[in-house]
């Protein structure tokens, strides 16, 4: 299902889903102007068009003791498709690493690191980052205070 298809109906519900993923099908099919098995019908298509990947819960870090943000960006000595293929699937095994991109500009990764305190940063940072082959700058800031911090994505609804 592509993003044309979707339509506005489509869209309500993406809206309602992202901000309360525990609704109810009536209750979502209530607020989209449905009956429930059209509504539910919808939602198993965006599921498995893969529009909608998976449901979560947001969990507050810093009620689970993780009250460290750190962005950082890494650069690496080659850009060959095999060498950054390597130090993603090492990425991947860590998990304090709650997003990574690859960048264009002067980095070639940008990285968010969730951590309880700088001690556990610095392990993260000398036991899982640096050794990885290929890093050969590492920029590290921590973050103060998150100012947004938005799961809903900007849809433009037809």
């Amino acid at each position: 299902m592509p993003k044309n298809e979707l339509d506005k109906v489509d869209y309500e519900i993406l809206h309602h889903l992202q901000n309360d993923a525990r609704i109810t099908n009536a209750e979502l099919a209530d607020r989209v102007c449905l009956s429930p098995s059209p509504c539910l019908r919808r939602v198993k298509n965006l599921e498995e068009a893969n529009i909608i990947q998976r449901y979560t819960a947001i969990v507050d870090p810093k009620a689970v003791g993780l009250p460290i943000s750190v962005v950082v960006n890494v650069s690496m000595t080659n850009q060959e498709r095999s060498h950054l293929n390597f130090f993603e699937q090492r990425l991947a095994e860590c998990e304090e690493v709650m997003e990574a991109y690859l960048m264009s500009g002067n980095t070639d990764y940008m990285l968010r690191i969730v951590v309880p305190d700088i001690e556990a940063y610095e392990r993260f940072l000398f036991d899982k980052l640096t050794p990885i082959p290929g890093v050969t700058d590492i920029k590290s800031s921590f973050a103060l205070k998150q100012l947004i911090g938005r799961t809903e994505l900007p849809l433009t609804r037809s």
